[in-house]
């Protein structure tokens, strides 16, 4: 089994119960080093997975939140939630397989970031159809796809998909659960059990990028201190100051003072 060629058979498919068997078997001959890894011409693909099944739009067209208190409002915020998931299960089989010859650390790295972004998905795609709701019954963005394939290289990749994008979840997810505190339903709690366990395990994730950006740098000597302006030449305004920042869980991720007092004006020591 071909390592990077297996990859691209998962990065192509639309099948997604299909694909999260395959990658299960790719995952567990990798672990047993039952896998090759031969270079391939690597694809710039053109389409998400997920465009089969899901109505594909401009970011300003997809469902606006509604309030958490009603039932269409926790399923807008679920499909969201999902559809983030289900794409950082791309970006991270996407970074596997465009970056070759790295450690065999990389790759442990982001198959387990993988491992857990498909098992997040499921958790909050079970809490959707409690509701009514599947993955795909509300129009998405590609937003993170359209970033992954603008991030050829492995330093542009790391500080703006984990070190960047996901970093943006550790700041917002705390405060869709401070809403949802306070509202008393059965469903509510359950959200935020689940975003309780994505939280945790995102800071894990947010570090590995923060630990390969570092490499990244290195390796082609590139100042690490020029992260922002590496972000703002493929997402413009990320120097922009964000009215929350979870301080906190940045430090644990990897990111330093000097770096969280460029997007917020919250004390960090």
């Amino acid at each position: 089994m071909n390592f990077y060629a297996e990859l691209e058979r998962l990065l192509e498919s639309t099948d997604r119960q299909w694909r999260f068997a395959r990658f299960a078997k790719l995952y567990e001959a990798y672990k047993k080093g039952e896998v090759s890894f031969e270079s391939t011409e690597k694809r710039i693909f053109t389409q998400p997975t997920y465009a089969a099944q899901c109505r594909v739009v401009e970011a300003r067209e997809v469902p606006k939140r509604q309030a958490l208190s009603t039932l269409r409002g926790k399923a807008i915020l679920l499909h969201a939630i999902a559809h983030i998931e289900y794409s950082a299960i791309d970006l991270a089989l996407d970074a596997c397989y465009r970056f070759e010859g790295l450690p065999r650390t990389f790759y442990d790295d982001w198959l387990e970031v993988a491992e857990d972004e498909i098992r997040h998905f499921e958790m909050i795609e079970t809490l959707l159809k409690e509701l009514g709701y599947a993955y795909g019954d509300l129009p998405v963005h590609a937003f993170l796809f359209d970033t992954c394939m603008k991030t050829l290289t492995l330093h542009e990749r790391m500080a703006a998909v984990p070190r960047y994008l996901e970093a943006s979840g550790l700041d917002s997810n705390p405060k869709i659960i401070e809403k949802l505190r306070n509202l008393d339903d059965a469903m509510s709690q359950k959200i935020i059990k689940a975003l309780e366990v994505i939280l945790e395990e995102e800071v894990d994730h947010v570090k590995k990028g923060d630990r390969w950006f570092q490499y990244a740098c290195e390796a082609v000597g590139v100042d690490p201190k020029s992260y922002f302006d590496i972000v703002e030449g493929v997402l413009p305004g990320a120097k922009r100051k964000k009215p929350y920042v979870n301080v906190d869980d940045r430090k644990k991720a990897g990111f330093s003072c000097e770096e969280i007092r460029v997007i917020s004006d919250a004390q960090c020591e």
